[in-house]
């Protein structure tokens, strides 16, 4: 039998599983009340695993959820077309294929041979997990001007080999490597 899992319990990232439907947290904030004889109430702002639906609900700190039965496999992207993007399972050498839906906006970090994790629900990938931080090589960089950084900005517009497009610092040039933030876009620093 799965394990249960009390809400009082569930913290940012933990997954659990409501009416037979895995979700994620994404926040949770625990409310005790002053009064006496109050319930302790735990308001959690989650995300649905299969719809990627994000919602908030308050439970009562004693409610109890299920571990969902999701697994994470080692995976490295192959290529998209009109089917979807797939995936080669590391351990299995399965191809492993997700819905448009499913992947998001994670092309933007993809390229060929990329290692990552996908979800897997009861043995069907349902998602994927990329690494914090992907290297990238730009394609185009706008030229940096002297005095640009006499403004304060100091960036710049840059497209890299995904065709993502993000302002980086006037030194980046082309052909260069960088790391880029899966979570917010946004430039981290030469590879």
């Amino acid at each position: 039998m799965a394990a249960l899992i009390e809400a009082i319990h569930i913290k940012r990232k933990s997954v659990f599983e409501l009416e037979d439907v895995p979700y994620t947290c994404l926040d949770a904030e625990i409310t005790t009340p002053t009064a006496r004889g109050g319930q302790t109430l735990v308001r959690l702002k989650m995300r649905n695993l299969l719809t990627s639906a994000v919602f908030e609900k308050t439970f009562k700190a004693g409610d109890k959820f299920k571990e969902p039965d999701l697994n994470f496999v080692d995976a490295s992207y192959l290529y998209s077309d009109g089917e979807g993007s797939h995936f080669l399972d590391q351990d299995s050498f399965e191809t492993l294929t997700l819905t448009g839906d499913m992947v998001g906006n994670a092309l933007d970090y993809l390229i060929e041979g990329a290692l990552l994790q996908l979800y897997m629900y009861n043995g069907n990938p349902i998602g994927l997990q990329l690494p914090i931080f992907v290297e990238l090589d730009v394609t185009y960089a706008e030229p940096g001007l002297r005095g640009d950084s006499s403004s304060g900005s100091g960036t710049k517009m840059a497209r890299l080999e995904t065709g993502l497009e993000l302002r980086v610092p006037l030194f980046i040039k082309e052909g260069e490597k960088i790391k880029v933030s899966t979570e917010n876009r946004d430039f981290a620093g030469r590879a």
